[in-house]
């Protein structure tokens, strides 16, 4: 069993399926999810055991793969996702979720969107969701809750919260305390036994669905770094992990490749210098230590560009490699910093601090957390950029994802290489996300 992730460095998130909520207020730029596959489902719930124990789900979950969408065909067949908390749809409560001290496992977490705490670290819906919505998917299910293939007949999420790329091995190797953690050899072992279950007489029969399924490798690596900053390991110790953290990244996609993977996306990471808990952390008195321009720590974002460089540079060389596939870079920092840069025009007014944590200028402290202690909870999610201190909300989800599947920050443009897709030649047309905050992908 693996150790539990220390609450600082879990970027977790979990399973769940939206429910019809009688009274809901929409929003003029948000439909009502009311013809999703999901939708107006059941609320009822039923014990599920899965590969790493039992864990309640509702009814819905159970059906969700057998729901065909109203709005019709799926612009692709699957999705499967790797990565940590910032992609993990549910696999993070079967693996701890007897753990009382998860606060992610109880309310708030989970109040705006499932209205219920479903296991994700966030108020609501994360990116890996919007993205399975708008490619007309259900959300994509956590391995750790099926069992059949029919379980799996939209895809696959593999992302555990505090996952890593890298093995533990590799950072007591360099003097960094570190337990038992997920990573990405792990997640990709648990791909290989799915292979097994999808295609049991010959791997070759899977190759047609690998081909034509979209593949979300990330976001991964933050936790590499993550675990050491907070264990105050020297920074200039950190910034030499990086090379590692991107050959991991590249190593697990030249392998889905090699298993017949043709659509990958790969994110960067997220500018670190604008996380509450951080700017709390590493609080400075000198001016030049902040971006003027958003108020996040220069040095932080300057590192989460350094990060992104490197992977940057490795993915075109496997661009060359394979050039029959689609390598997509996801600048999850770029589509984020417009949201610090411009938040009024993502209807939120807190950009830099957390929704539910301890109080303090950034929402968080050193004596509370969200779910635990003598926390607080705004009165309005969507206002704020954090939920917890350090995941983003579902406002800043929904922001991203947008940035994301417009093609603005994708690299080529995930809105041309998917060409059949008419949610997303909608979306990149819209005029109308310029002032609508709480956006949604359209149902069509």
């Amino acid at each position: 069993m693996l150790s539990r992730a220390p609450w600082p460095f879990v970027w977790t998130l979990a399973t769940a399926v939206p429910k019809f909520i009688k009274g809901r207020k929409s929003h003029p730029c948000t439909p009502l999810r009311t013809e999703t596959g999901m939708a107006m489902a059941s609320s009822a719930s039923v014990s599920v055991s899965g590969r790493g124990g039992g864990f309640l789900l509702p009814a819905a979950v159970l059906l969700a793969v057998a729901v065909v969408h109203a709005r019709g065909a799926p612009c692709v067949p699957r999705v499967f996702s790797f990565g940590d908390s910032l992609a993990d749809t549910g696999n993070f409560p079967f693996l701890y979720g007897n753990d009382s001290r998860e606060p992610a496992l109880r309310t708030p977490y989970g109040e705006t969107f499932f209205r219920r705490a479903t296991g994700r670290f966030s108020d609501g819906r994360l990116i890996v969701d919007f993205i399975a919505d708008t490619m007309g998917l259900p959300f994509v299910r956590p391995y750790l809750s099926g069992r059949t293939a029919e379980d799996f007949a939209s895809g696959a999420n593999f992302a555990v919260g505090g996952a890593m790329a890298l093995g533990p091995d590799f950072f007591r190797g360099r003097g960094v305390p570190m337990g038992d953690r997920m990573h990405l050899d792990v997640e990709m072992k648990w791909f290989h036994d799915l292979l097994d279950l999808l295609c049991p007489a010959d791997r070759a029969d899977c190759t047609g669905m690998m081909n034509q399924s979209l593949f979300l490798v990330g976001e991964i690596g933050g936790n590499d770094y993550n675990i050491p900053l907070l264990s105050r390991v020297p920074f200039e110790k950190i910034r030499t992990f990086t090379p590692s953290v991107v050959a991991k990244i590249s190593s697990t996609v030249t392998e889905l490749i090699g298993l017949g993977a043709k659509t990958l996306v790969v994110p960067g990471n997220l500018p670190i210098g604008c996380v509450p808990n951080y700017l709390m952390i590493f609080k400075s008195d000198k001016k030049e230590d902040y971006e003027p321009e958003t108020g996040c720590l220069r040095w932080m974002n300057e590192f989460s560009k350094y990060h992104n460089r490197l992977l940057i540079d490795e993915l075109e060389k496997l661009r060359k490699f394979h050039r029959g596939v689609s390598i997509i870079y996801a600048d999850y920092y770029g589509a984020a910093m417009e949201i610090y840069r411009s938040p009024e025009q993502f209807g939120i007014d807190h950009p830099l601090a957390a929704c539910c944590g301890g109080g303090g200028p950034y929402g968080v402290s050193m004596t509370a957390r969200c779910g635990y202690g003598e926390y607080k909870v705004c009165d309005d999610p969507q206002k704020y950029g954090s939920w917890d201190g350090f995941h983003p909300s579902e406002a800043a989800y929904k922001g991203i994802a947008i940035g994301l599947l417009r093609g603005t920050y994708t690299q080529p443009s995930i809105s041309t290489t998917i060409s059949s897709c008419p949610q997303l030649t909608e979306l990149g047309s819209s005029v109308e996300y310029k002032n609508c905050g709480s956006f949604s992908p359209p149902v069509v």
